[in-house]
């Protein structure tokens, strides 16, 4: 955690040279560091052209000066952003004239920090800025989007409320055990506890579809030498990323191809062939495949359809992973293929079978395009929401099978906090301090 107390200043844009670069300032001294450099205070929140000078007053760019004064502002403190020509060495000259008047350099995230820190976003919001610079499908940006502008955080704050409705409700029977009406077994309370365990089946499956949305979904692609695997790349990717050729032991190398099936991101990895006696080089390849297979989220097995030899899976597998067989070269085979369940028949040279394998590592993935639904998740926010469904269940059961209400309401007190760490609610300086160091400087 960095000093609050501090003023800091960073270029907001990449680093490079361009048309246009932002230096951002927030921080007690804003003010004073917009007379030093402008020599006056602009309007709040009105752009206005002026001229950057030093403290001494030499000129050092032109451009157009913002500021918002505190707490309306990203940061909940006074921020000036100064937006000047990209070049680095003018970038580098104002951030240096304002570090000269009391400022310090930001620390990755630290604007973004501070917005959360005081109140302006909570912490999933400010993940999802990090998300939306990342996005790699359009689906992505939006859903990110989305969580930005808090539709993540409104299901979990509208789950926590359900969760003190319920302890409300137990607590009170607990504290008045002599009244004659059963509050703990009252129907109200038994439809309140349903309605709870829908809502965190409902939620846990949008953030798994969230989390595959922000992460993508690795697929590689393996099987023996010929079997068609580059060309099934080059099919799915929509160009010649990999060589092709009828000589076995083509492929040396791990090839990755980003693509996106209806705003999934799936990276494919092209491997070498599995086979026994390689040469040197071909066996360093096979051996980078059998490595790539532990990283994958699944499996495409791929078999030349015309090779009566090639029904068994020969290759020890990972477990755990989700393994699809795809009997390439059905346009070469003379018996009649049809995909089922785990398998796909296709033809990688004609396109034959394509919108079925597509269909299928969507399937693979647990991917349903939400369209405006959709926002992002992370593995963190899926780990608080099982333990949070976990303490709700566990709570359930002692009440259906022992009456405990005193462990239902330690139970849902413990699940209301789960929840609580999805939005910063609780949170600990560690978790920030991982959080925030995945921000580029300036954000």
């Amino acid at each position: 955690m960095t000093n609050m107390l501090d003023t800091i200043v960073a270029a907001a844009t990449p680093p490079g040279v361009g048309g246009v670069a932002i230096v951002r300032v927030s921080g007690d001294k804003t003010e004073q560091i917009a007379r030093t450099l402008l020599g006056s205070l602009p309007e709040p929140r009105s752009a206005t052209f002026r001229t950057f000078k030093n403290a001494v007053g030499e000129k050092l760019d032109a451009g157009l000066a913002l500021y918002f004064p505190a707490p309306a502002s990203f940061t909940g403190e006074s921020v000036l952003e100064l937006h000047g020509h990209g070049g680095p060495l003018v970038v580098s000259l104002l951030v240096e004239a304002i570090v000269g008047e009391g400022c310090r350099r930001a620390a990755p995230g630290e604007f973004s920090q501070r917005a959360f820190l005081n109140d302006k976003l909570d912490l999933v919001q400010a993940e999802a800025i990090v998300d939306l610079i990342n996005a790699g499908t359009t689906q992505a940006a939006r859903a990110a989007l989305r969580s930005l502008s808090g539709a993540f955080s409104r299901a979990v704050e509208a789950l926590a409320a359900q969760l003190i409705r319920l302890r409300l409700h137990v607590e009170a029977a607990i504290d008045f055990p002599e009244e004659e009406i059963d509050f703990l077994s009252d129907d109200l309370l038994l439809g309140r506890l349903q309605e709870c365990a829908d809502a965190f089946t409902l939620l846990r499956e949008q953030a798994k579809q969230g989390r595959v949305l922000r992460d993508g979904f690795q697929v590689v692609i393996v099987g023996k030498p010929n079997a068609g695997k580059s060309s099934l790349l080059n099919l799915l990717s929509g160009q010649d990323a990999a060589i092709v050729t009828e000589i076995a032991g083509t492929t040396r190398d791990i090839l990755r191809e980003q693509i996106d099936i209806d705003g999934l991101a799936v990276e494919l990895v092209d491997t070498a062939g599995l086979r026994e006696n390689p040469d040197r080089i071909e066996e360093e390849g096979i051996r980078r495949a059998r490595q790539a297979l532990h990283g994958a989220d699944a499996v495409l097995w791929i078999q030349d359809a015309t090779d009566a030899n090639a029904e068994q899976l020969d290759e020890p597998l990972p477990d755990g992973v989700p393994i699809t067989v795809v009997r390439n070269k059905i346009d070469l085979s003379e018996a009649t293929m049809q995909s089922a369940e785990g398998s796909v028949c296709m033809s990688a040279k004609t396109g034959q079978g394509l919108d079925a394998l597509r269909a299928q590592i969507r399937r693979l993935a647990g991917y349903q395009n939400q369209g405006e639904g959709a926002f992002t998740a992370r593995k963190r926010h899926l780990q608080a929401l099982d333990s949070a469904a976990e303490h709700f269940q566990a709570g359930r059961t002692a009440l259906e099978e022992t009456r405990a209400g005193e462990l239902l309401a330690e139970e849902l007190r413990l699940s209301h906090q789960a929840l609580g760490e999805i939005t910063g609610a609780v949170s600990s300086d560690e978790l920030l301090g991982r959080i925030f160091s995945e921000f580029c400087i300036g954000k």
